[in-house]
C-alpha cells in the first residue's frame, strides 16, 4: 500500500480518451494515462500535464517500477529518455538537444527514495514545425500521451 504523499487525486477529466497501460502488476488494465488540455506558450513551448491513474487517483511512481524494484536512476530520468525516444522526430532540436522538458509533481518524502512520489508530469515540448505541419493539435497531443503510456510500460518491464 502506498503512502498518501505518493498519490494525488486525479487532476480532472482527461483531454483525450484515457489510454490503458499494460502493467504486469495490474493485469486488468486498471492503470490509465490521462492528459490535461495542452496550451502553446508565446515562446512556442507546448505545455500539458500527463498522469497515470487507477480507481483511487494518481498512482505512485513505485507502481510502474519493475517488479524486482526501482532502478538506481530516478523516475524522471527514466521517463525522460523513453519519452524523448518515443516522440523522436516530432521534437524540435536546438543546439543538438531535443526540446522536451519534464517535471514530476509533488516531492518525494525521502530524497533517497525518488520513486515514492505521484506519477504526474508537467511536459513542455517544442515541436519540429515541418513534422507537425500536417498534424492537428489533437494528433500531436495523442502522440505525446502515447509516448508517455509506452514509457510507463517499458519502465515497468524487468
Amino acid at each position: 500500500m502506498s503512502d498518501d504523499r505518493e498519490r494525488l487525486p486525479t487532476p480532472g477529466a482527461s483531454y483525450l480518451k484515457l489510454r490503458p497501460i499494460r502493467l504486469s502488476a495490474y493485469p486488468d488494465a486498471a492503470v490509465q494515462a490521462g492528459m490535461s488540455p495542452p496550451a502553446t506558450m508565446p515562446d512556442g513551448w507546448w505545455v500539458t500535464l500527463v498522469w497515470a491513474q487507477d480507481a483511487e487517483g494518481v498512482v505512485s511512481c513505485r507502481a510502474i517500477a519493475p517488479v524486482a524494484g526501482p532502478p538506481p536512476i530516478s523516475p524522471l530520468e527514466r521517463l525522460g529518455v523513453l519519452m524523448t525516444n518515443g516522440l523522436g522526430d516530432l521534437l524540435a532540436v536546438e543546439e543538438g538537444r531535443s526540446c522536451l522538458k519534464l517535471r514530476l509533481l509533488g516531492e518525494a518524502p525521502d530524497d533517497n527514495e525518488p520513486w515514492r512520489r505521484p506519477l504526474a508530469l508537467q511536459v513542455a515540448a517544442k515541436w519540429d514545425s515541418v513534422r507537425v505541419a500536417t498534424m492537428t493539435g489533437a494528433k500531436v497531443a495523442e502522440a505525446a500521451l502515447d509516448a508517455f503510456a509506452r514509457a510507463i510500460e517499458v519502465t515497468h518491464r524487468p
